[in-house]
């Protein structure tokens, strides 16, 4: 009865539900043939439904020809978010392929937290590219963010923030974000951060909060329980590890006075945890620090040292076991033996 109920129930995973969440094979397929045919319409129709992150998986599966290719023929529809969710390992390459005008729209969509994310790796020459097609307040806020440490929460953290004082209540932040111009406000945020007139972040209020709370309740009436602030110097590993050991959906960080310069959102958090995640699997592998996406031929020259090392023991154990030719053709039971010797 219990493996019929775990066979029925829908919040166990599956090979075939997990497999809805892929880039479907059909799918490329049929945008390889339309890139091709050179049928712009039709791509724009393939595309559309696909999420950033799929179009990015794409991107990152077929080969240089066919990439660039289909990112000329997309044209005007290339969205900043895929640049972001691309692999660092062919960024560059698909930014080189953009025109002006496309990565100028591109990047203006994006938050400063992916602008930095997207450029800190890049050569200058293209720095500079993306910097110019910033409007000046964005490209001042990512150029502040490139200050901070590489690895560091000052880096990771994005400088759009929606605060309140903490004398307001309900009514007047609701009237407040109304009032706000939306280039003005973060594309996505969880909370509104509180203040003191200092500007030293006090606590935090869910928008879910906000928005059942009645008008006149008070902002330090429903402050969030789990309330954690991250030093702009904070390595970044340690913060996405406080994101996962206390279910933090965003967090402020402070500078060394403690006032208030930026927040860091779980979805950054989430890449630092899965970067690290790849580095441990490509160690573990004897890549160093490549990557998953790496081209065969990348990932061979990175492992070549390990190989050669692995060869060269293989032959001292050969050469150890020739020496005991005699004993293993008396006692053939010890051939059994030779691989266990050989892999140690």
């Amino acid at each position: 009865m219990a493996e019929q109920i775990e066979e029925l129930d829908p919040a166990v995973p599956s090979e075939e539900n997990a497999e809805a969440y892929m880039l479907d094979r059909k799918a490329v397929a049929a945008i390889l043939e339309t890139v091709e045919a050179n049928d712009q319409a039709h791509l724009t129709q393939l595309m559309e439904p696909l999420h950033a992150a799929d179009i990015a998986d794409l991107l990152e599966q077929i080969d240089e020809d066919d990439r660039a290719a289909l990112i000329r023929l997309y044209g005007q529809e290339f969205d900043g978010e895929i640049l972001s969710e691309l692999d660092e390992s062919i960024r560059e390459e698909v930014i080189s392929i953009l025109t002006p005008q496309v990565l100028t729209q591109a990047v203006r969509e994006l938050d400063s937290d992916d602008v930095v994310d997207l450029i800190e790796d890049l050569e200058d020459a293209q720095q500079e590219t993306i910097l110019d097609a910033l409007e000046e307040t964005d490209r001042v806020a990512v150029e502040q963010a490139l200050n901070w440490p590489e690895y560091s929460a000052g880096r990771l953290m994005q400088r759009e923030v929606v605060m309140a004082p903490e004398h307001w209540t309900v009514g007047q932040t609701i009237d407040h974000l109304r009032a706000t111009k939306e280039e003005d406000l973060p594309d996505q945020f969880y909370h509104i951060v509180m203040v003191d007139p200092r500007l030293h972040p006090v606590g935090n209020v869910t928008l879910g909060k906000l928005m059942r709370s009645r008008r006149e309740t008070r902002l330090a009436d429903i402050l969030e329980e789990t309330f954690q602030i991250i030093p702009a110097m904070r390595d970044e590993g340690d913060v996405a590890y406080a994101f996962n050991q206390y279910h933090l959906i965003s967090a402020p960080v402070v500078d060394e006075e403690g006032r208030l310069i930026g927040v860091i959102t779980i979805d950054d958090a989430m890449a630092v945890l899965d970067e690290e995640h790849e580095e441990d699997i490509l160690r573990l592998a004897g890549v160093g620090e490549g990557s998953l996406s790496d081209r065969v031929a990348e990932t061979t020259k990175q492992r070549l040292p390990w190989l050669a090392v692995n060869l060269v023991t293989a032959i001292a154990a050969s050469m150890v076991i020739s020496q005991f030719e005699a004993a293993i053709a008396q006692i053939v039971a010890l051939a059994v033996l030779m691989p266990i010797v050989a892999s140690m």
